[in-house]
């Protein structure tokens, strides 16, 4: 499947409202530990977002940052503490709302001893969709997330690896057509192919208007994924943004080289430094009309990259600026 495929209920109509589809203030949630309960832990602290309808938001952090607690506090799951939130302009916990959500835990408990075709028909049954309905609907979404059809007739959950489990996942979190979408960690427990499937899965929803709302610990596939992601850490969100708008320029090239006419590279070049007997700097231009303008000169070009960080490197960064240690 690529991204130009389209979903087997995908409208042909986009919908023209650009509305927010996730927002929330000054959120909080505190739990209460210890033997007594008289000790506090500030799960998420005052955090503020917005996410319009028809985005894919992918939102990072470490282990304990509290980003599962923040998308189960969106779902109702857990209660917050403080603030407040809206999901597709309802109050958190709206029991109606969440006929148009569809949601992917980390780490899913599915009924085992059920098919996976059973547990799809009991899932479509929770929402009320119609036999009619459910029964095509079904095999499409299966052979949308790679899964036999006649195979998850005859064979149990219990029976299914962890990456098939994941696609039965994902596929019971868009049996009610969704127009928001919650994937907890998507990627875990799958392989190099079935991580390429689920991107061009996600890109299909993005085609089809639907809003997606993640978390992923695989930055590589958010960077290709996301039209915005936010950092959260220690349950504090501590930056948010478009990857342009975080990471910088993405037309922007480092460049380094020797020889060539000083006069001619300073106007390729405006940053023009020196080390080492080689000239270095950013480039203002473009890129093949520079490399053309180096062998008229002579120059020999012994380096280019992008000069922004990749998502992997600014996450990173942003991390040690808080005095975390990122070394193991």
């Amino acid at each position: 499947m690529d991204s130009t495929t389209e979903l087997p209920f995908q409208e042909q109509t986009p919908r023209p409202e650009r509305g927010p589809a996730v927002q929330i203030q000054q959120l909080r949630k505190v739990y209460r530990t210890g033997f007594f309960m008289n000790q506090n832990i500030e799960s998420l602290k005052s955090c503020t977002l917005t996410v319009y309808q028809g985005e894919t938001f992918g939102l990072l952090g470490q282990n304990g940052a509290g980003k599962t607690t923040l998308l189960k506090t969106l779902l109702g799951i857990v209660r917050p503490s403080g603030g407040t939130g809206q999901l597709l302009g309802a109050p958190l916990g709206d029991r109606h709302v969440k006929q148009r959500i569809g949601y992917l835990p980390e780490n899913a408990y599915f009924y085992d001893y059920l098919t996976g075709w059973e547990f799809l028909e009991y899932v479509a049954g929770l929402f009320e969709i119609p036999a009619t309905v459910h029964r095509r609907r079904i095999p499409e979404l299966l052979s949308l997330v790679g899964l036999d059809p006649a195979t998850t007739k005859k064979k149990q959950l219990r029976q299914y690896s962890k990456g098939m489990l994941q696609r039965i996942g994902m596929a019971q979190a868009l049996i009610n057509n969704p127009d928001l979408v919650f994937l907890d960690e998507p990627m875990s427990g799958l392989d190099p192919l079935g991580r390429y499937q689920l991107r061009e899965i996600i890109l299909a929803l993005k085609a089809a208007g639907k809003t997606i709302f993640f978390n992923s610990h695989v930055l590589s596939e958010v960077e290709q994924i996301c039209d915005r992601v936010g950092i959260l850490d220690r349950g504090e969100l501590i930056c948010e943004g478009s990857l342009d708008k975080l990471l910088g320029d993405s037309d922007t090239y480092q460049v380094k080289g020797t020889g060539g006419n000083l006069e001619v590279l300073r106007r390729w070049v405006p940053d023009l430094s020196f080390e080492d007997n080689c000239w270095f700097g950013h480039l203002q231009g473009e890129a093949q009309e520079f490399l053309a303008s180096l062998r008229l000169m002579g120059a020999k070009l012994i380096q280019i990259n992008l000069a922004r960080p990749t998502l992997e490197e600014f996450f990173v960064q942003q991390l040690q600026h808080r005095g975390i240690n990122t070394r193991s």
